[in-house]
Order: structure tokens, then C-alpha cells, then sequence
């Protein structure tokens, strides 16, 4: 056989076993982007509820004593999104951010929730999603944490925010972080009135040992705990 018809061939085998493989079974789910582990999608938001923003007003309370009746995914889904939830195409969300810079994360620290393993997830705005951060039942650890304050460990859920201020005082300066505690006191009291809305109650608490909030929340190092929201019936 003529060289140059030898190294045709060759080329041509080559070619085709490269198209094959291209197109194996199972080629193009591996290289998919990974949907992210032990994700939990929320049910869609309401829009329009039976509890006027007046009654909730009138009615918003600290509580700190909860049944032990669990929540449903449905009350955590409305909670979050009156946190944090976008409303807008542009992602505008439920609560006022300087320049819509966007500081704050969110975590719940589900101990009895229905349908939800206990742990700590963290709240995706965007895909109005929970991803599981940190596995188990933290509430004890975290109340401990708190000052051994007991809703803590008590509330079938409890809200923890935090911020990376970094996102706001990298466009405003030291006044950032004044804007970063505006913004959290939006989105708290959101959460306060969407739970009065729900039949529910809270609390908020800002007394708590920072080092071990982040190390037991395993928080990455520019995210600062700032506020727990305990939450329950």
C-alpha cells in the first residue's frame, strides 16, 4: 500500500472514532453543569394573602415560646420571600438594598420542618431554592452560640442572616455599612409581618458569640452573622 493512502486511512479510523465517542450515551449528561447536591426547590410564592398590612402591623409581636408543630415547605417558601425574593425581571427583591448591591444571605436552620431533613440551608434568591450547607440538627449548638437563649432551640425553624459587607462599603465606603444594617432591618421586619400573615410568630436576636455562629453555620470567611429570626406556631 501506497504511504500516503495508509495515512488516509489511518486519519479517516481516527476521525470516526472521535465522532462516535462525541456522541456516546451518557456524553453529554456528564458534561452538564451538576445540579448542585441535596437542593430543595421551594414552592411558588403567593402574591395576595386573607391578613391585611395593617392587621399585621397591629398584631406583630416577640414571641419566644413555640408549639412543637412542625412547618410546612409552603410557610418556609412565603418566609423567604418576603425576605429576600425577587420581584422584580431585573432582580429587584422584596427589601430596599443601597445602589442594589444585595449584601445579605440567608440560612434556615430547619429542625422540624415537613419534608425537610433537619439542617442548614442556604436560600438561593434567584432559584427560589435551598441548599443544603450543613447537615443535622444545629438549633442546640446555635442557642448555646446565642447565649443559650432557648427559641433558638426551640422554633421549628429559625432565620439566620448574614452580610458581606464587602458588596456595599466596596461602593460606599465605611457609610456601607450602615446601608447593610438598613437593608437587614427591611428584610427582618418583612419576615416579622409575612409570619403574623401565615398564623405564625417570631422573634429577633442579635446577641449571640460571632466565631461560633460562623464556625457551627460553617459560613465563609466575608459572610458576618448578623441576626437570627426564630420562627414557629
Amino acid at each position: 500500500m501506497h504511504p500516503a493512502s495508509f495515512i488516509g486511512i489511518v486519519t479517516t479510523v481516527i476521525i470516526v472514532g472521535l465522532t462516535q465517542s462525541a456522541v456516546a450515551p451518557g456524553r453529554c449528561e456528564t458534561m452538564s453543569p451538576a445540579v448542585p447536591p441535596h437542593t430543595i426547590q421551594l414552592p411558588e410564592p403567593r402574591y395576595d394573602g386573607d391578613v391585611s398590612i395593617e392587621h399585621a402591623l397591629r398584631m406583630r409581636r416577640s414571641v419566644r415560646s413555640y408549639k412543637e408543630d412542625p412547618l410546612n415547605l409552603s410557610e418556609i417558601s412565603q418566609i423567604l420571600w418576603s425576605a429576600q425574593g425577587i420581584t422584580n425581571p431585573r432582580g429587584f427583591r422584596t427589601a430596599p438594598s443601597a445602589g442594589a448591591l444585595y449584601p445579605l444571605e440567608l440560612y434556615v436552620v430547619a429542625g422540624n420542618i415537613k419534608n425537610m431533613p433537619p439542617a442548614i440551608y442556604k436560600y438561593m434568591p434567584h432559584d427560589h431554592a435551598l441548599v443544603m450547607k450543613v447537615s443535622g440538627d444545629r438549633r442546640v449548638d446555635l442557642s448555646r452560640a446565642a447565649l443559650h437563649q432557648s427559641s433558638i432551640k426551640k422554633a421549628p425553624a429559625v432565620l439566620l442572616f448574614c452580610a458581606v459587607y464587602e458588596r456595599t462599603t466596596g461602593k460606599y465606603g465605611q457609610r456601607g455599612i450602615r446601608y447593610v444594617h438598613m437593608e437587614l432591618g427591611h428584610a427582618a421586619q418583612n419576615v416579622c409581618l409575612q409570619a403574623i400573615a401565615l398564623g405564625l410568630n417570631t422573634a429577633v436576636i442579635g446577641a449571640f458569640r460571632d466565631t461560633e455562629v460562623k464556625m457551627i453555620a460553617k459560613l465563609p470567611a466575608d459572610e458576618q452573622p448578623l441576626y437570627f429570626v426564630p420562627i414557629g406556631r
